[in-house]
């Protein structure tokens, strides 16, 4: 069993998901920096300055009782539709390159080479005498 799992991760595909859930996780942190700092600040001057991670609807009226934190899920909602835009623009941008490889033309045939020439040259001046 060892050795299937030594066999599994050094497949080349494990190492790129490894790479890529690191780079994923990067990048959320970017995403959510800037629906935190950049677009709700914008969208809260068009809606009358609300801070959608405020919006609650509380359970009693406690103060520290518990809560429905949707302005929390409205964030979550905006920074989902971010990185949903962004892996649809990448994945458009490869399928458009692989499209572009398909389409390509295969090459032209190689021609005979020098030596298959003279080789010609030569019989057919055999055949000539």
């Amino acid at each position: 069993m060892l050795k299937e799992f030594k066999t599994f991760i050094a497949r080349g595909n494990v190492m790129d998901m490894a790479v890529g859930i690191i780079l994923g996780a990067a990048f959320t942190a970017i995403v959510t920096s800037m629906v935190d700092d950049l677009i709700n600040p914008i969208i809260s001057l068009f809606v009358g300055g609300i801070d959608f991670s405020g919006l609650k609807i509380a359970l009693s009226s406690d103060p520290d009782a518990a809560a429905f934190n949707y302005g929390n899920f409205i964030n979550a909602v905006i920074k989902f539709l971010i990185v949903a835009w962004v892996v649809f623009l990448l994945v458009k941008g490869v399928n458009s390159m692989k499209r572009k490889e398909e389409a390509a033309p295969p090459p032209a045939p190689k021609g005979p080479s020098a030596e298959e020439l003279l080789a010609e040259i030569r019989d057919a001046l055999k055949a000539k005498k």
